[in-house]
């Protein structure tokens, strides 16, 4: 019996269905985003029903199952192995999102190179052409050896050519360019990214293939595509920092082998993406050390300390309500601690407009730098300067107290490695503190206390 076709409009952002076009999607509030699809009876896409590739396993014992062929491949970026978990996994499929021109592209040929001398590598691009990504290869200084090329978009294409030179490694570039022959859409839609990553999935994880899917972000900053693809993917790895930036900051998201609480720190230059070994000395460099409203604190990304200048500038305001802008920090977060002074301390910030910044770009996740914030931002109201060789770190409660944080002795090792000499923490991480370094550490129980000790 023929089965009935149904059309289905599908938000191309967030992948919310519809029986009919809708100007506004009710899902993502995104305009004009539904494109027809059509499907059969039984909710499968009439284009989609047959699979380039089969993925299936018998049933056996969890004991019987072996993870020998579970060995990760180095790349010998350090950056990018911390994040994955020790290096690549075989048979994951990552997905590496970015602004356009922040690196992407450079950073898998990078990869790439490193990964030749552990199997053959076939790149994929379905944006440049054989000879525009030669040139940057030659540019770049990569090893050329083991490493196969393709301009090609067609996913059918793709699979003929991974079976015919069976690879360890396979790079797109990019998914929103690939397309599955059979599904009628354009390229990009929320079908063609579906099934192209569906497809991509079950060529990883049935010939065992490390698969690296480059994509797009939009305008907001979110990878383009629904977040089906999120779901779908092993590892999302993400460039939070814009193009215009120097040092590129590569976060993971997601990672099913690995920690999602690392960040690779990388450096563009004319060679290419260079890793930045030590990032706390970079983001100090240019630090003010005679202008009030500049502090140190020091943040963890995942199990590493980074030393991080936190600005604040207290200006007063024109407007009947003053403003409030922040940069690299949780603006709800520094609300609360201006909140927090004007009632604790006394501090007249009503009529001022507060500017806070972190330095170099890094976006702070944590709540450890409430403490250099709100010392910083009594600072630049009151214009006395912070010591130079002062580091402040700590979580900072409603009633104005400071609250310990974790990694208390990581992160004063941190700071005596650069030089500093005193730092101001919480009370609270006094007890159990396994720090033995030359640092004179001062406890504070309250934000007034830590700003007496600093202006002591």
């Amino acid at each position: 019996m023929k089965s009935k076709i149904k059309t289905k409009f599908i938000c191309q952002q967030c992948g919310h269905e519809s029986p009919q076009w809708l100007g506004k999607c009710p899902s993502c509030r995104e305009w004009n985003s539904f494109a027809e699809e059509k499907f059969s009876s039984s909710g499968v896409s009439v284009q989609a029903r047959r699979q380039l590739t089969g993925f299936s396993s018998e049933v056996v014992n969890l004991k019987d199952v072996s993870v020998g062929e579970f060995s990760r491949y180095a790349t010998g970026i350090k950056e990018f192995d911390n994040m994955l978990g020790g290096g690549v996994a075989p048979g994951s499929l990552i997905l590496l999102g970015g602004a356009p021109g922040i690196g992407k592209s450079t950073l898998m040929l990078h990869v790439s190179s490193a990964l030749s001398a552990c199997g053959t590598v076939l790149y994929i691009s379905g944006e440049e052409s054989l000879s525009q990504v030669k040139s940057r290869a030659e540019r770049l200084k990569i090893r050329k050896e083991n490493i196969f090329l393709a301009s090609e978009t067609n996913l059918q294409n793709i699979v003929e050519a991974v079976n015919k030179f069976s690879p360890k490694f396979l790079i797109i570039d990019s998914i929103q360019t690939t397309y599955h022959p059979e599904l009628s859409s354009a390229p990009g839609t929320v079908g063609q990214i579906r099934e192209t990553a569906a497809e991509l999935l079950r060529i990883a994880k049935s010939k065992n293939i490390a698969v690296f899917v480059l994509g797009h972000v939009t305008k907001e900053g979110d990878l383009a595509g629904p977040r089906v693809l999120e779901h779908i993917v092993d590892t999302v790895l993400y460039f939070e920092n814009e193009r215009q930036h120097v040092y590129r900051i590569l976060r993971a998201y997601k990672n099913r082998f690995g920690p999602t609480s690392e960040i690779g720190i990388f450096e563009m230059n004319s060679s290419g993406l260079s890793e930045v070994s030590n990032p706390s000395l970079i983001f100090l460099g240019e630090r003010a050390v005679n202008a009030p409203g500049n502090i140190v604190t020091v943040s963890m990304e995942g199990t590493r300390p980074l030393l991080l200048e936190v600005q604040a500038l207290a200006a007063r305001t024109n407007f009947p309500v003053p403003r409030r802008m922040v940069s690299g920090y949780d603006a709800n977060r520094v609300t609360i601690l201006i909140a927090v002074l004007e009632k604790r301390l006394d501090l007249p910030l009503e009529m001022q407009d507060i500017f806070v910044n972190v330095a170099g770009g890094v976006k702070i996740k944590e709540t450890s730098a409430d403490l250099a914030a709100a010392c910083a931002i009594v600072s630049a109201n009151s214009g006395f300067i912070c010591p130079k060789d002062l580091a402040v770190f700590g979580e900072v409660g409603l009633s104005g107290e400071a609250r310990g944080v974790s990694f208390a002795a990581e992160r004063l090792n941190e700071a005596e490695k650069l030089g500093f000499k005193k730092a101001v923490i919480p009370k609270g991480n006094f007890k159990n503190l396994s720090y033995k370094g030359k640092i004179e550490v001062v406890g504070a129980q309250t934000v007034d206390d830590a700003v007496k000790a600093i202006r002591n």
